[in-house]
């Protein structure tokens, strides 16, 4: 099948991948999603261009590199933190701090950073180098497994999302493609014929309380939806609960009904309820995350949402 090379940014490739669709899958995540969802589990995921991120567990301290990711940074946007006791109680070390307004994204330091405790949230790489990677792991795709693009939302980058999902058909492996639905109809429609499953996203059935949540209205989410269902597009609709912003038993019931009424296309429908997870990366990208006073629903709760969704005979589980 005649397909582009074309270049794409992503922010990690996971093998043994089992939430991201059926069975064992190796899972590309690209950069980049026109959603700012409050409770994103991946922000490093949101925007196109690459960031720096810092792990100050792994930095070694100034004195052993001698200073080379300050000497490196042409803005001044690292300094050096005042001593603290390293690990295993062996003297002290100083680390450094970064100036977020100063900060340009050179990325000048991660190339000087010894331990890699700076780095770049993302990188750019091509159809084929993807494709060379994730077919290593094609031994583990049984039962059902394979290749899930994911993001950020991929249908943001296109063009290097439909020539990958091109070149991975060739080789008769099961794809998915995780969307949040927001993309133009056009599109979907070509990229259709090289999807086995869409992991379909549905946030909130209101379109106003939709885009205060993630800072877009539904319609053109929820048309995609019925769209893919009418042209023999198979979808796993995943249902994010977040207590407080979506966990309404209206909005639930509305999301129910919706999955129901798009028939034999929903194979399953996916609670996933919310957590905690990713809020250290917000600290990692000099980020403010929003949820602090947000904790996860209880089982009880969770479970009453599932029979609610299994009473519209929908095939139903918690994820």
């Amino acid at each position: 099948m005649e397909y582009e090379n074309a270049v794409g940014h992503i922010y990690d490739i996971q093998g043994y991948a089992v939430h991201d669709g059926p069975g064992i899958r190796t899972t590309v995540y690209t950069k980049g999603c026109p959603l700012r969802c409050l409770w994103c589990h991946s922000p490093e995921s949101q925007r196109h261009e690459f960031e720096l991120g810092y792990l100050p567990l792994k930095c070694l301290g100034v004195e052993l590199c001698q200073n080379a990711c300050v000497n490196a940074c042409p803005e001044g946007a690292l300094t050096i933190n005042e001593p603290v006791q390293a690990l295993k109680g062996s003297g002290t070390i100083q680390k450094v701090s970064i100036d977020r307004e100063k900060c340009t994204g050179c990325l000048k330091c991660v190339d000087a950073c010894i331990p890699k405790s700076l780095y770049s949230a993302g990188w750019n790489t091509t159809v084929d180098e993807v494709y060379n990677r994730v077919i290593k792991d094609r031994g583990f795709f049984q039962n059902g497994g394979g290749i899930t693009i994911s993001g950020g939302e991929a249908m943001a980058q296109f063009e290097f999302t439909l020539n990958l999902a091109k070149r991975l058909k060739d080789s008769g492996i099961h794809i998915c493609l995780d969307t949040t639905g927001f993309a133009a109809e056009d599109q979907l429609a070509e990229i259709l014929p090289y999807i086995d499953l869409f992991l379909y996203d549905l946030k909130h059935m209101d379109t106003v309380k939709h885009k205060n949540l993630t800072g877009v209205g539904n319609e053109l989410i929820l048309s995609n939806a019925r769209f893919l269902a009418e042209h023999g597009a198979a979808l796993q609709i995943r249902v994010p609960v977040i207590p407080k912003l979506n966990d309404g038993e209206e909005n639930l019931r509305r999301a129910a009904e919706f999955c129901a009424s798009l028939g034999d296309a929903v194979t399953l429908v996916q609670l996933l309820p919310y957590h905690k997870s990713g809020r250290m990366k917000y600290e990692r990208l000099g980020w403010k995350y929003k949820l602090t006073n947000v904790e996860p629903p209880d089982d009880e709760f969770m479970q009453k949402a599932l029979e609610l969704f299994q009473g519209y005979g929908l095939n139903a589980q918690l994820h």
